[in-house]
């Protein structure tokens, strides 16, 4: 932990734990794996986390904190390697108190399940220097550690580390340069859903100012239906999911208890519903004290009416989930008519939809509905909440297509997220971008980050705000354009329809 080799051109910074020592990197100085709570096993397992040890000396910060247990029904998913899964990372131009810079604090996705701030795709150096500003990023729990609803344990622990991680921020980031009241909170996906649910909780309030929402997912749990998800998990390995029965069991086995549940979720449909057409046994739950309402409730009520909020969607949503089952060009009518019954709105929806998108073939329809019930419309309408409740909301949309393979994955789910970051020959970027150079690419990544950095700034990233009239959307392109909403058709099947928020029982 402490100087066992010590270089002088190493950043320090004092925390409230203890001081830390970063690496400079690329002109800036960078500090990974820095506890922001106390590690969340033995007694405390499934509990709210608890406030960071205090060390003595300096304590080394030059590599990640250890990924929370995790899914690998992506592929292969990087697991733990000490129980320290509670950590945050800091890039930043200097660790000197008086820069006061706006700071950006991301919060990774993964359908709740899966993710870890060391994915090389989050490196958030060239965001850092190029905005001028402090990049926050950290770990919390996911998978049944973190959303599972367990007896004896309160509810949405994934959102309790997010909170802890924000009150470090408050705690500490000025030492890192940063300016605790120009914090903005930004995420995609399961991310963004927790960037909704922050904005909902009353326990954020204050943390941070202004917020970005990539791709916001619907799905929000009532406690009886979380809980009848947990049991099934638990009951996988013979157990009830309780903390006594559950807090000595390895985590491993309990992730792969619940991978077990998530491979055959279509067979519980007739009892939860439309969580069978999901990719993940996980969501929040409004459980009536972390979460009191789902963030549209809440916002509609003007719960984050004093921090903007940028919110948008990809125009191919669901794409990328086709391409990932092997899907693509083998959807027929019999499925998409079954996915239309069960997601689309109201009880004409299916003949809603192909009257609505009448050339559309069966699996055009097939991915329109899920893309908009899952993400399109999410989105959407939390914009028209924000409004609604007296908020400021910026709506945008991703419309540029990923070049890789003939650009078949269109503008999809996650695109957005290395385009923001600019790190376009990592991983997922990669797959999606394909090899250098690709000036196309850049130049949307350019656009994101110039808007993404000035919104930290100013509030303001450089198009109107959203209102219910005009609809104004910045539609992410070559060229840009700011455009009535693009996806009018949709908007119109929906505008009268919301899915029951929170997902009840259904039998």
């Amino acid at each position: 932990m402490t100087n066992a080799r010590r270089d002088p051109a190493d950043p320090e910074a004092r925390t409230t734990a203890g001081r830390v020592r970063g690496r400079r990197e690329g002109g800036l100085a960078v500090f990974r794996g820095i506890p922001f709570a106390q590690p969340p096993t033995g007694r405390a397992r499934f509990a709210e986390p608890r406030p960071a040890t205090a060390w003595d000396g300096v304590r080394e910060a030059f590599s990640f904190g250890s990924p929370p247990p995790q899914s690998s029904t992506y592929g292969p998913a990087p697991q733990p390697t000490d129980d320290d899964w509670l950590t945050v990372n800091v890039w930043t131009q200097a660790a000197d108190p008086a820069a006061r810079r706006p700071v950006m604090v991301w919060i990774y996705g993964g359908a709740y399940k899966v993710g870890s701030a060391d994915a090389p795709g989050y490196d958030a150096g060239r965001l850092a220097r190029e905005g001028e500003l402090v990049v926050v990023t950290f770990n919390y729990r996911t998978g049944v550690e973190g959303f599972a609803q367990i007896q004896g344990a309160p509810a949405n622990r994934g959102l309790l580390d997010q909170v802890a991680a924000l009150r470090w921020v408050q705690d500490n980031i000025a030492a890192f340069g940063g300016d605790p009241d120009l914090v903005t909170v930004f995420g995609q996906s399961a991310g963004a859903g927790s960037v909704a649910s922050l904005l909902a909780t009353p326990l954020a309030a204050g943390l941070f100012r202004r917020a970005i929402a990539q791709s916001v997912p619907g799905i929000y749990y009532s406690p009886l239906l979380a809980a009848d998800i947990a049991g099934a998990i638990a009951a996988e390995l013979g157990l009830r999911a309780t903390t006594d029965e559950l807090s000595g069991v390895d985590p491993m086995r309990l992730v792969a208890a619940a991978d077990a549940v998530d491979r055959t979720l279509s067979q519980y449909e007739n009892r939860w519903g439309q969580v069978a057409h999901t990719a993940t046994p996980f969501a929040p739950v409004v459980d009536g004290e972390v979460l009191p309402a789902t963030p549209w409730q809440a916002l509609a009520a003007g719960a984050a009416r004093q921090v903007p909020l940028i919110v948008g969607h990809t125009r191919d949503e669901c794409r990328l989930f086709l391409a990932m089952g092997g899907q693509l060009g083998a959807i027929g009518d019999e499925q998409a008519a079954r996915t239309l019954r069960a997601l689309a709105p109201g009880p004409d929806g299916e003949q809603a939809y192909r009257a609505a998108f009448p050339s559309a073939s069966a699996e055009s329809l097939y991915e329109l509905v899920r893309s908009d019930w899952l993400f399109r419309m999410p989105t959407l309408h939390l914009a028209q909440a924000q409004a609604a409740g007296g908020g400021i909301a910026y709506l945008y949309e991703l419309a540029w297509a990923a070049p890789a393979n003939g650009g078949i994955l269109g503008a999809c789910h996650g695109l957005d997220g290395p385009l923001v970051f600019g790190n376009l020959d990592e991983g997922f970027a990669a797959r999606l971008i394909g090899p250098p150079p690709f000036p196309a690419a850049e130049e949307v990544s350019a656009q994101f980050r110039r808007a993404w950095t000035r919104f930290a700034a100013t509030a303001d990233p450089g198009w109107p705000a959203y209102d219910p009239r005009m609809r104004r959307t910045r539609v992410f392109d070559l060229p840009p354009a700011v455009t009535a909403y693009p996806e009018e058709t949709s908007r119109r099947l929906w505008q009268d329809h919301f899915p029951p928020l929170p997902l009840p029982l259904t039998s």
